[in-house]
């Protein structure tokens, strides 16, 4: 390549991948836990509830936060 020529554009997008996070597992854990309260103990399903809406909420929270960090053209 000759210093007159431009320079060639980037191969590809970078790929964002979130770090390693127990959110997932225990929102499964939750919604089986509310599942299993239904047909079972109602008090089980309160706690099911209530741990899998705190775990969406900390987990949108969590992305929201990753997603501010990445650079503006990844937007």
């Amino acid at each position: 390549m000759s210093p007159l020529d431009p320079e060639a554009p980037p191969t590809g997008e970078q790929v964002h991948i979130p770090g390693p996070s127990i959110l997932p597992a225990l929102t499964a854990v939750g919604i089986t836990l509310t599942l299993i309260g239904i047909t079972t103990w109602i008090p089980l399903t309160a706690f099911g509830l209530a741990l899998t809406v705190v775990c969406v909420l900390l987990w949108i929270r969590d992305t929201r936060r990753e997603v501010d960090e990445l650079p503006l053209d990844e937007h």
